[in-house]
């Protein structure tokens, strides 16, 4: 239905744009999901370029710009959100050249070799280019950008972005964070602890490894399952010494990639737990459910060692919400070069999820890591998502584009 009313909570006043379920499936399934998100994501798996899905895209960018323009004050600003509104900014524009406008990209951005096999490539960088302030998770993602935008949408570099029909675009790097005090907070409550002290219990005096990662192929949750095969299998470790606590979260279940990556996780916790586990004592426990934000922190101060492996991914708040949550300043963190939060937490074990040596390797150290580095390296990561939180982040971007 179009008759959505606006809604207020707190001091937040949300404006819906109505979408069809006909609409959904070309512009949110498909082209967001089946062409931008595998595209942006290395080709971990091989987008689909369908001409009936760009339409939609292109219908519902021009819907939430219209919105936009309908409610933005004289002078005012608007900041929009990643690949699924790269048209608006210059939708926008060309309604309200009176508005400050910034864009903030929470994916990964590929190079050109790429980036390059989209039809659309430059239909969306003109979109994009649109905005004042473009925002990227880490440098090589902005410098990504500045390329792309110079060889397929006509722009020219200048000095910390680039002109853009007689604009300057400003380009960098913000990289996004966590509430670290809400972690801390909740970590620190007492419900919080009993929680520990009863998984703790069940899981009998082993060293726990935990992954808590989205049901996506991005994540690499399934080479992480074959890595801990094998250190089940080589390295003198068993289900009496170890066990691995798996979270997959539910998503986009519709998509056939993400169904048959469903069933391939859950072959491999069979047949884990079947070659390694005994009665009452399974090798890998698999939830595929929403955790609420107090179990969450419960599993993080539970977890020895924490599994951060995508394959690809554009920050990963996994790792810093670990760092936000380890009041104890215990604990390692197994963390894949692939994440922009790996440019930031240096004092992870930085491995590469496609190297399964390495991987096996690195599950070795961080399980016979003493507690005296472990402080070290944790002291020195909470230290960096403290200061650099979820707010510094919204303060930094929004105050750049003001400027």
């Amino acid at each position: 239905s179009r008759n959505i009313e606006p809604f207020v909570h707190e001091s937040v006043r949300n404006i819906p744009v109505a979408i069809t379920k006909e609409e959904l499936e070309g512009y949110y399934e498909g082209f967001s999901n089946r062409t931008l998100w595998p595209l942006y994501h290395d080709v971990i798996r091989p987008p689909t370029y369908h001409r009936h899905w760009w339409r939609p895209y292109e219908q519902i960018n021009r819907r939430f710009a219209d919105a936009v323009c309908q409610e933005v004050a004289q002078g005012g600003t608007v900041w929009v959100h990643d690949y699924q509104l790269h048209l608006v900014p210059g939708l926008v524009r060309a309604q309200r050249p009176d508005v400050r406008i910034g864009f903030f990209l929470h994916i990964p951005l590929p190079g050109r070799g790429i980036f390059a096999q989209l039809p659309w490539r430059e239909q969306i960088l003109r979109g994009t280019l649109g905005a004042d302030v473009v925002g990227f998770q880490t440098r090589s993602n902005a410098r990504n950008f500045v390329d792309l935008a110079c060889w397929y949408a006509g722009a020219r570099q200048a000095t910390g972005g680039v002109s853009f029909e007689g604009r300057r675009v400003e380009i960098d790097a913000f990289p996004i964070s966590v509430d670290f005090d809400r972690f801390e907070r909740i970590a620190r409550s007492p419900g919080v602890a009993d929680r520990v002290r009863e998984f703790r219990s069940r899981l009998g005096d082993r060293k726990i490894m935990v992954g808590v990662d989205r049901l996506d192929y991005t994540k690499g949750i399934d080479i992480r399952m074959l890595a801990f095969q094998e250190l089940l299998s080589s390295s003198g470790f068993s289900a009496e010494d170890v066990v691995m606590i798996q979270s997959a979260v539910p998503t986009r279940e519709v998509v056939t990639e993400y169904a048959d990556l469903r069933s391939t996780v859950e072959e491999l916790v069979g047949q884990i737990n079947g070659d390694f586990g005994s009665v009452g004592r399974v090798a890998v426990q698999y939830m595929r459910q929403n955790l609420s934000p107090a179990e969450l922190v419960a599993l993080y101060l539970t977890a020895d060692v924490m599994l951060v492996t995508p394959l690809r991914d554009g920050m990963n708040l996994v790792a810093k919400e670990y760092v936000a949550s380890r009041v104890d300043q215990l604990g390692t963190m197994l963390l894949s070069e692939f994440t922009g939060a790996s440019t930031e937490l240096g004092q992870a074990l930085i491995v590469n999820p496609h190297d399964r040596d390495g991987l096996v390797a690195a599950m070795e150290r961080a399980i016979r890591m003493d507690p005296a580095e472990q402080r070290r390296r944790m002291r020195s990561m909470r230290r960096t998502v403290k200061t650099h939180d979820v707010h510094a982040w919204a303060r930094k971007m929004l105050d750049r584009m003001q400027r």
